[in-house]
């Protein structure tokens, strides 16, 4: 395929289509229900406890965002356009809206099911997913796109000789597109993964690689340097009491991916204390565990640094260290330990929340204060830089993004011309 020599269409005329005022002239507008047959009668919901009871998970479940289980059985072998009905992506648009399905599958009541009663199928998805459905959904607790909705939504109709060029080249295209982000991605990874890997070395092994070594007794560190202490979190930290009594500190803070972030006292989102008196009061310097909920969440860092004076939520654990310890060499140890995921199996991993007396046996390595600075300043150093890369690379990917966006959008809606090439 090909991009025609002007990328225009000779002719443009005004269109009662929303999302652009020009539309080539031949084109026809017309309803979702005219050119497409709905099939969402034939959609059956499966709850998870019967899924789970199923011997053979040969076939994909469909679900609002794709695929979300295999199932024994299927009511479904054609291809289709699978469009979510409600969620939370019907605003954000974090994943593909509108998607086709192939083969012998299943989908629940959480998406709608189109077919094209002419023309080309993946033309039509891929004008269903430019499309911006956002004046017509209902509910705020739960967004929903209803059948009605979506059946008097207007779209494009060209020829189906351009229906089917269009959808090969945009195929091809955002093939190419995609071909580019995936291998960002795994770029991002690997440096995500170097970033960890230089983490864990230093902290467990130290900057000077020529030291004698010795066998820590931790089955998950392995061996320090010869001269480092090992100790217990009790020894070195004792848990943040300081509680926000009369509200006399106001900078709200929040931990965040890892991160302790600022939050906005009089307009943050989410749910709130009747009083911020009840969270405590963290210095610069005090490390933030956030040990809740650990039975079923096990992919959220939990483990942060506060490099502020500020309050944070007293559901959340603060470790103040003493003169002994650096609280940025603190920070990238238990950071480790995070990653390990020691605060999920430590103690049998029955619990699904830890306090200070879950906490405070785990053992802490223990470098003289000197080396534990050489550490600290290391890493942030280069993990500054490692993540600079990463923002970098991830801003390419979303540039990629919206790149894909916009070409399909252009091409669905005729600003540029796409031919069979001869």
């Amino acid at each position: 395929m090909k991009i025609s020599n002007t990328s225009i269409y000779s002719s443009y005329r005004d269109s009662e289509f929303e999302h652009t005022d020009n539309i080539p002239s031949h084109w026809i507008v017309k309803r979702v229900k005219d050119e497409l047959l709905s099939l969402d009668y034939k959609r059956i919901p499966l709850s998870g406890e019967i899924r789970e009871k199923m011997t053979d998970q040969i076939y994909d479940y469909y679900g609002a965002s794709g695929i979300i289980d295999k199932v024994e059985n299927y009511i479904f072998d054609e291809t289709t356009i699978l469009i979510g009905e409600d969620g939370a992506n019907l605003l954000n648009r974090s994943t593909p809206l509108a998607f086709i399905a192939t083969g012998k599958y299943w989908v629940n009541n959480h998406a709608h099911i189109l077919k094209p009663r002419r023309g080309n199928i993946n033309y039509f998805c891929y004008l269903l997913e430019s499309l911006d459905y956002t004046t017509l959904i209902s509910g705020s607790a739960q967004p929903k796109l209803t059948a009605g909705q979506l059946n008097r939504v207007l779209i494009l109709v060209p020829s189906l000789q351009e229906q089917k060029a269009i959808a090969d080249y945009l195929d091809s295209k955002t093939a190419q597109i995609d071909r580019q982000i995936d291998l960002l991605k795994q770029k991002a990874d690997q440096y995500s993964q170097l970033k960890q890997s230089l983490i864990n070395e230093t902290v467990t092994r130290g900057l000077d690689k020529s030291v004698p070594m010795k066998d820590s007794g931790v089955e998950w560190i392995g061996e320090v340097p010869e001269h480092w202490e090992t100790c217990r979190i009790a020894d070195v930290a004792i848990p943040n009491k300081l509680k926000n009594t009369g509200l006399t500190e106001k900078n709200l803070l929040s931990l965040s991916y890892g991160q302790i972030i600022r939050k906005d006292f009089d307009t943050s989102f989410g749910l709130l204390p009747e009083s911020f008196e009840t969270y405590q009061i963290v210095k610069e310097g005090t490390i933030i565990l956030r040990l809740t909920d650990l039975q079923n969440d096990q992919k959220s860092l939990r483990v942060g640094l506060a490099r502020e004076r500020g309050i944070i939520t007293a559901a959340y654990l603060g470790l103040s260290f003493s003169r002994r310890v650096n609280p940025i060499f603190a920070y990238y140890l238990l950071n480790t330990y995070d990653l390990c995921k020691v605060f999920y199996w430590f103690g049998g991993g029955l619990r699904s929340t830890m306090r200070f007396d879950d906490v405070k046996i785990i053992p802490f390595m223990l470098p003289p204060i000197e080396e534990q600075v050489e550490i600290a300043n290391y890493l942030d150093a280069k993990t500054v830089h490692i993540s600079n890369i990463i923002i970098t690379i991830n801003k390419q990917i979303e540039n990629l993004k919206e790149f894909r966006k916009t070409l399909i959008s252009d091409v669905v809606t005729g600003k540029i011309k796409v031919t069979e090439e001869v």
